[in-house]
């Protein structure tokens, strides 16, 4: 009784100070654009969607209806979901292994961090791992006696997986698989109750499967076939070498072992044992394939994660096995990754933190700039004249626009980012896909750090064809230019002429992060196309520092072929600046490009760095 009572005051401590933490970083983070497309979503009100099936969006609507346009209201269904699922793994543990273990999974299920950040994001791998605990421990109690409370849970599981995401079918597969692996399962896979549940489980992909019966199967191509390559790419090692650290090494390897040993038969409870080892097993080693075949650009180190909660629930019985330094190394690690995974989002949700990040690989680039970019349109608009309409120059930009104007409706142009996220279907369904016909002024927001640096000028031009030659833009710049939009007055009437963009630029010295002396030389190349720069400023920190020279024979038009600055080849520039009275450590120098038609251009910034002298 006292392992057991202080196995649960631990739990009730963890889950109390974790949920208030979630809640205050869940208030502070700006949202993730995925978290803007579906709040756009849940103000379209569906049954099934381009990319998702419907809850996502649903409970993003529930939230805004609850508690008013904001982040953290848009969360909180799913903060709540994420409460729950402690309790849940908790409550399965304790059926099979006891108490003590049942609240040792639980704070397991806390600590974490994959399974501890849930909820703090609205994306729809919250309710979807809802879904495949509530069928986990369905299906574990099945294997001892099949009875209606079973049924009835494995049939609300697989309905809340249905309307989840299309990754759920995954879930299902494999705990087909694993009933059909042992003697119990195949015995419970006659009664003909599982089956009525199996079949409501179907009916609520009915939806889904309407929708893609409608819009030429869409959806469905781009989850199974577009988004992923379907070839071989050593880059999946990486998903194998980032795993152990996203659930913690010790606890990585106890998971491994609990899988392990369900490949052993036996009576009684070992029935559960094989099946939650097995159901963790099947699942984790298959997403493990998948990951050398599939899509690698975009965030899929959590697809493991129901996985991982099936293994979770008898981790505590190999844990408890081991000697006393080895279990508390263990709670201590998957405490410390907790607290990295928390103190990451953190950092994102504080801009003087995130800017820290900037130059990185690791900065939070699609949390950053949305309030700043609002304001800056907020003050575009009150210029502009009443009822001009907001133009996005991608899905991204639309959404989180959306959002932070509390305007579902903002016209998009078309941008391969809207195709590469399965976002342009719907866009088109909404009527919100724009070919850049107007008859009133537009207020037009591009953001360029969406596209890599390469296709940039090509999608410039492509913009220019759909809109028309760029006025001047305002540019609005977060964390020294890693996020960076800009806003274009658009006329009632389309200009005519050769196509502007806005400005391009680089540095060919110093290089990134470079370590400098008494001073800096700085060379480089800058070009606008449709008509050219008249002058290249150099900032450091922030502030002038000096004006190149520019001008210099610099012929960049064998890579950006489509260029049309009618002053190549000579858009090279030159410039030394001063550093001796610079503090040791890291700076930044920036550019401020200046075109002939009065535009002024403020250009991402790069770091270097002043050594101790």
């Amino acid at each position: 009784m006292q392992g057991e009572q202080r196995a649960r005051t631990i739990f009730l401590v963890l889950w109390t100070l974790i949920t208030a933490v979630k809640l205050v970083v869940a208030a502070r983070l700006p949202l993730f654009v995925d978290e803007a497309f579906y709040w756009q979503e849940g103000q379209h009100l569906a049954a099934a969607y381009s990319d998702l099936p419907g809850l996502t969006a649903w409970l993003a609507r529930l939230g805004v209806e609850m508690g008013g346009q904001h982040v953290l209201a848009l969360r909180l269904p799913f903060l709540a979901i994420g409460a729950l699922l402690p309790w849940l793994v908790s409550r399965t543990a304790t059926r099979w292994f006891g108490a003590v273990a049942g609240w040792q999974a639980g704070s397991l299920t806390l600590l974490m961090p994959l399974s501890a950040t849930l909820g703090m994001l609205a994306v729809p791998d919250v309710p979807m791992a809802l879904a495949a605990v509530l069928c986990l421990d369905a299906g574990a109690r099945l294997l001892r006696t099949v009875d209606a409370a079973a049924a009835v849970k494995l049939a609300l599981g697989l309905m809340i997986g249905a309307l989840s995401h299309y990754r759920f079918i995954g879930v299902i597969v494999v705990g087909f698989i694993v009933l059909l692996l042992l003697p119990q399962g195949r015995r419970t896979l006659r009664d003909p109750r599982v089956w009525v549940a199996l079949a409501v489980g179907v009916m609520a992909w009915l939806p889904l499967l309407a929708w893609n019966a409608d819009n030429q199967d869409a959806g469905l191509k781009f989850q199974v076939v577009d988004r992923h390559p379907w070839a071989f790419q050593w880059s999946g090692l990486w998903f194998l070498v980032i795993q152990p650290m996203l659930v913690t090494p010790i606890l990585c390897i106890a998971m491994w072992k609990v899988a392990l040993a369900g490949t052993r038969s036996g009576g009684g409870a070992r029935a559960q044992w094989r099946y939650f080892g097995l159901v963790g097993a099947v699942s984790t080693l298959a997403i493990f394939a998948l990951g050398f075949f599939t899509d690698v650009e975009r965030i899929s180190f959590h697809w493991p994660l129901p996985g991982y909660l099936a293994l979770l629930v008898a981790v505590p019985v190999v844990l408890n096995g081991w000697p006393r330094w080895l279990r508390r190394t263990g709670w201590w690690l998957a405490g410390t990754g907790l607290a990295l995974a928390f103190g990451y989002y953190l950092m994102a949700s504080t801009p003087s933190l995130r800017e820290q990040l900037a130059g990185y690989k690791y900065y939070p680039r699609n949390f950053a700039g949305w309030a700043p970019l609002a304001h800056a349109v907020r003050d575009e608009l009150a210029a502009m004249p009443p009822g001009t309409r907001v133009l996005a120059g991608n899905f991204k930009v639309g959404a989180e626009l959306g959002f932070q104007l509390d305007d579902p409706r903002i016209d998009v142009l078309r941008h391969p980012l809207n195709d590469k996220h399965g976002r342009t279907a719907q866009l088109g369904l909404w009527g919100l896909l724009h070919e850049g016909q107007r008859d009133a002024p537009m207020l037009l927001v591009l953001s360029p750090s969406d596209q890599r640096y390469r296709d940039l000028l090509e999608q410039y031009h492509d913009v220019c064809a759909q809109v028309g030659p760029l006025p001047p833009p305002r540019v609005v710049s977060q964390d020294h230019g890693f996020q960076r939009f800009l806003l274009f007055r658009l006329p009632a009437a389309r200009a005519e002429g050769p196509c502007v963009t806005p400005a391009m630029a680089w540095f060919d010295t110093p290089q990134s992060d470079a370590v400098v002396g008494d001073s800096v030389e700085i060379r480089g190349w800058a070009f606008k196309d449709g008509v050219g720069l008249s002058r290249v400023d150099v900032l450091l920190d922030g502030r002038p520092a000096t004006t190149a020279v520019y001008g210099r024979p610099y012929d960049v038009t064998g890579f950006w072929k489509i260029s049309n600055d009618p002053q190549h080849p000579n858009v090279g520039f030159d410039a030394k600046v001063d550093t001796r009275g610079l503090a040791p450590g890291r700076h930044w120098l920036g550019l401020v490009l200046h075109g002939n038609d009065g535009s002024v251009e403020t250009w991402q910034e790069q770091p270097l760095v002043v050594p101790e002298r």
